[in-house]
């Protein structure tokens, strides 16, 4: 047995530890033609491939079933046998007991779990009739492949890698894109999955055959996903616009669905993906029969109940133990057990004959017998052990068949033992059956919905409980306490039905009900139901009716809400004359900063609902509220209060777009708009008889930049339907704003008001003056001021001023900056895109270097912070007259930075050493260079250049500037020594 294992382990090749590295073929091939004749060679092959790693081979369904069904002393003696694990098998034990061999058979075998939830692993789900699934359709060849094993949870074991399908070794990557004409994927299992070729066979060579069915294919693409979510019939089949069949998916899983749509002939010019949805029903779909959940958590075996009282009507039979204590002349205990004749033989008294006898029955005659026939002594009679019942349950049971059951069982006791009812058998006609004859019938409904259990009958040993088929039923749903499938005896009416549902619920509109019925000769009918009448009450029903309750409307009647920035949002109950004081009665129902001069209320007009508005000056209301300003409030009137620091196009937009919406060519949008110089510029609704005067009161009221003088008006007229013209109409604002009749124009839909701006109004503008001056800090500048000015009015410079080195910054260069920076890096990112693809041609690491390189300096370019600077002279600044160039304009934001004197000079870039030296008068730049150690030899000697402590740059080579000013070196100067570029190529230099 052991060689053979050997042998046929051998044909793979081995892995680490011995475990072969071939999948599960390479085991199973050589193993399936023994089974039945070397058993035990199996068992220590399927042994050694559950040790082995899960990647190196996976166990098939037929080894699994065999291994789960050894013993636990088996698989000891086996895992002893081969000594696998450490000294005890403890390694191989845990592999025996690993979570594959501990789910279900079923699942084992790739079958269906039923969606139930098992402790280790959770089977694929699989399509029934009426699933709701989405498909994603998109042109053959463009859809990344996805993974078969998607959504399998951890601790089934997976194949290593994929491969196509059909051309072993060839891997696969998981969510790559493949062109068309490229191989199915295999998943798990050598399943494919999602993604194939598209068959091009047979496309014709004519172009405008070829463009007509490629617009036919996009034209059933869009048919097909317009047709989402799609519902599966009762049977599982799937219909797709365009496909002469219907599809027949129930029973695939997700995966094996996907691939059934890929390989349809209709759909071989696209790609298909299946995702199935777990919608919870509802309405009529979400009914279930009622009064089946009483079975759903039974217990599979019961104990007998000995601590409750023996009824007075209980038969006495045989094996019933009868307790019997007598007191007086003579004293005893006795336990009397009923025999096969049905008596008990008593001491000094003989047999007594008490089967089939009453439990009441039987007590008087043993305390008359004893009474009798003892003289001077009393008999006290009870029941001890009750003998056990023989009883048949039948009919459409969960688990029909003979059952034993105590002696006080009852027709529900027996029912909960077999497991219940099915969905299929009645709950009202529980027959219990003896000799033949139906002795009693159970109604659960009796004992579901009001606790009545007087037909719960007590059952004898013989007894057969029959269970027949459900008789009619009907449904009801929506507004209803407790929807289900209600079954009835006989005929019942809809007002029954209701009862049966625990009455309607407070939101229900009993007026509304339907009734869903099907009639063999018309099919599906509806029929309207006024439950509040009792005709409506007494409809008949037939079997299979579904009577739906409707809720009322979820819109109040005959009230007013107030929303916005008020304390108590909400609706309050309308009355004839209520006004909007009613409503908002004082300024403590309003939020801080509450726009008291524009209220807004949004008016339905009835019969068609068309919106207006209404605006009213809160303020004037409660001043004058039997006035016109205090507004009269009609039914469904929404009263809205604006913030006066937050933007109102929240509250406003939904208020335009119906007034959008319900605008036609008669009667133009009602809107108007107003811009400049207003608190809250923007569209609000046209009112009629607004004016100019309304139209700023909405906008918040004018500015503090505001010209009072003159507004502009811009209005659009259409003349005589054929042509928009556009008017300007010149306001008086402050009459306007005074309602003078004149300048406060009417408005018209379009309307646009401009209030204009003070001239030259700015805010306050402000410098920073910092470091070395006598009085630094943040001085306000006017118009037309200069640095200069602003320099004498902090006092001057200090005697420890260093006037070449101050750094004066400004807002706008910094903008301007960090936009050449954006520039700078997308040319740098167009270049390393160019090297990228210039590095994977060019062999060697010059390219890849050079990439690299470049990536660094894109990074730190990202990360740069604009400065802003602008290089000054301040000598020549202050030196200036006023209003010459060299006296710089300031603007809002300008910072002024004087630092103390600097007594060094710098040396940076190629030099032997980077260091600052102390500023000694008469030393050239080339002294400070030789003090510095000298240049490197990628120095580039032509290119070096200075830079001035005010940020100016002297650039030169030694034949030109420097060797006309060599000595013009100053305290802060920094000496630059550039790298020589012409050794470098230019784009690794980037």
């Amino acid at each position: 047995m052991f060689q053979e294992a050997k042998d046929v382990s051998a044909r793979g090749r081995q892995g680490p530890a011995g475990c072969q590295s071939g999948g599960a073929g390479s085991l199973t091939a050589p193993v399936t033609a023994r089974v039945t004749t070397r058993p035990g060679a199996l068992l220590i092959l399927l042994a050694a491939a559950l040790v082995c790693p899960v990647s190196a081979q996976t166990p098939t369904p037929d080894q699994l079933r065999m291994l789960q069904g050894m013993s636990a002393e088996q698989r000891q003696m086996l895992i002893q046998q081969l000594g696998l694990g450490n000294g005890t098998g403890e390694q191989a034990d845990q592999r025996l007991q690993s979570p594959v061999l501990d789910r279900p058979k079923a699942q084992a075998e790739g079958e269906a779990s039923d969606r139930s939830d098992f402790p280790n692993y959770r089977g694929p789900q699989r399509i029934r009739g009426a699933d709701t699934v989405l498909l994603d359709v998109v042109p053959a060849g463009t859809r990344a492949l996805p993974s078969a094993a998607a959504g399998v949870p951890g601790g089934i074991p997976q194949a290593p890698a994929s491969t196509v399908a059909g051309t072993p070794g060839i891997p696969v990557t998981p969510g790559a894109s493949y062109p068309p004409g490229s191989p199915g994927v295999g998943g798990v299992g050598g399943s494919t999955v999602g993604v194939r070729a598209s068959s091009k066979a047979g496309t014709p060579e004519d172009p405008l055959a070829a463009e007509r069915q490629k617009t036919a294919a996009e034209q059933l693409r869009h048919r097909i996903l317009a047709g989402n979510p799609y519902r599966l019939d009762a049977d599982g089949r799937l219909r797709i616009p365009g496909l002469p069949e219907p599809l027949e998916l129930a029973g695939l899983t997700q995966v094996q669905a996907t691939e059934r749509l890929n390989s349809e002939p209709g759909l071989r010019d696209f790609d298909v993906a299946l995702t199935l949805l777990e919608l919870k029903p509802t309405g009529s779909d979400a009914l279930k029969p009622f009064g089946y959940d009483l079975f759903a958590n039974v217990p599979t075996t019961f104990a007998p109940a000995t601590d409750i009282p023996v009824p007075a009507d209980y038969t006495v039979g045989p094996g019933d133990a009868v307790k019997v204590q007598l007191i007086g002349n003579v004293k005893g205990n006795y336990t009397l057990t009923v025999g096969r004749e049905g008596e008990i033989r008593f001491p000094d008294l003989g047999p007594i004959t008490v089967a089939g006898m009453p439990f009441e029955e039987l007590r008087k005659l043993i305390e008359t017998t004893v009474a009798d026939q003892m003289i001077g002594t009393r008999a006290i009679v009870s029941l001890g052990s009750l003998r056990s019942l023989r009883v048949l349950v039948t009919g459409d049971a969960e688990r029909p068949g003979s059952y034993t059951v105590g002696g006080l069982s009852t027709m529900t006791n027996t029912l909960l033992v077999s497991g219940g009812v099915t969905p299929i058998g009645s709950l009202r006609k529980i027959q219990l059956k003896r000799g033949g004859r139906v002795v009693d019938t159970l109604d659960l409904y009796a004992l579901l919905l009001s606790g009545d259990s007087r037909n719960d009958a007590r059952i004898q040993s013989g007894d057969v409980i029959f269970i027949p088929p459900v008789g009619n039923t009907a449904g009801v749903a929506g507004a209803i306490r407790r929807p289900a499938i209600y079954e009835f005896k006989g005929e019942a009416t809809a007002g029954e039905l209701v009862s049966l549902g625990g009455g309607l619920l407070a939101a229900a509109a009993p007026r509304l009900a339907k009734l869903e019925r099907i009639d063999p000769a018309q099919g599906r009918l509806l029929l309207d139901v006024d439950l509040s009448t009792a005709a409506g009450r007494a409809t008949r029903l037939n079997t299979g009716d579904i009577l739906r309750i409707e809720s009322v409307r979820p819109t109040l009647a005959d009230s007013v809400t107030v929303m916005g920035h008020v304390y108590r949002p909400g609706s309050s109950q309308f009355r004839a004359g209520l006004r909007l004081t009613d409503v908002l009665p004082s300024v403590d129902d309003l939020k801080a900063n509450a726009d008291l001069h524009y209220v807004l209320i949004r008016r339905e007009l009835l019969p068609d609902r068309r919106v207006v508005v209404v605006s009213a000056d809160i303020v004037q209301a409660w001043q004058q509220p039997q006035s016109a300003a205090n507004v009269v409030l009609f039914p469904r009137d929404q009263i809205i209060v604006f913030d006066m620091e937050s933007a109102r196009t929240d509250a406003l937009d939904p208020l335009l777009a119906d007034l959008q919406r319900q605008s036609n060519r008669e009667q133009p949008t009602q809107i108007v708009e107003v811009d400049g110089s207003v608190r809250k510029p923007g569209s609000y609704p046209l009112e009629a008889g607004m004016t100019v005067a309304d139209l700023v009161r909405a906008g918040g009221g004018l500015d503090e930049a505001a010209f009072a003088a003159g507004a502009e008006l811009t209005r659009y007229e259409v003349v005589n339907g054929d042509s928009r013209r556009t008017a300007l109409v010149e306001i008086d604002l402050a009459a306007a704003l005074t309602r003078d009749p004149v300048a406060d124009v009417v408005l018209q839909p379009y309307d646009l008001l401009t209030i204009r701006q003070v001239p030259q109004w700015s805010q306050q503008e402000t410098m920073t003056i910092e470091g070395e001056v006598r009085f630094p800090g943040r001085y306000a500048i006017l118009r037309g001021d200069t640095l200069g000015a602003v320099i004498q009015r902090a006092g001057g410079l200090t005697e420890l001023a260093f006037e070449e080195g101050v750094v004066f910054t400004r807002k706008s260069l910094k903008e301007r900056e960090a936009q050449q920076i954006a520039s700078l890096t997308d040319r740098l990112e167009r270049d390393l895109a160019a090297l990228a693809v210039q590095s994977s041609q060019i062999a060697g690491q010059t390219g890849t270097q050079s990439l690299s390189v470049g990536q660094s300096l894109l990074a730190e370019l990202r990360n740069s912070e604009p400065v802003g600077r602008l290089a000054i002279n301040l000598d020549q600044v202050l030196g200036a007259e006023p209003g010459a160039p060299a006296d710089i304009l300031l603007k809002n934001g300008d910072l002024l930075v004087v630092p103390k004197r600097s007594q060094e000079v710098t040396v940076l870039g190629e030099v032997q050493t980077v260091t600052s030296l102390l500023y000694q008068p008469g030393l050239t730049r080339s002294d400070y260079l030789s003090l510095s150690g000298g240049l490197t030899q990628k120095a580039d000697k032509g290119r070096i250049y200075v830079v001035r402590a005010n940020g100016e740059v002297l650039s030169g080579s030694a034949s030109n500037w420097f060797s006309r000013d060599t000595s013009d070196m100053r305290p802060g100067d920094t000496i630059v020594v550039p790298v020589d570029t012409e050794r470098l190529p230019a784009l690794p230099l980037w």
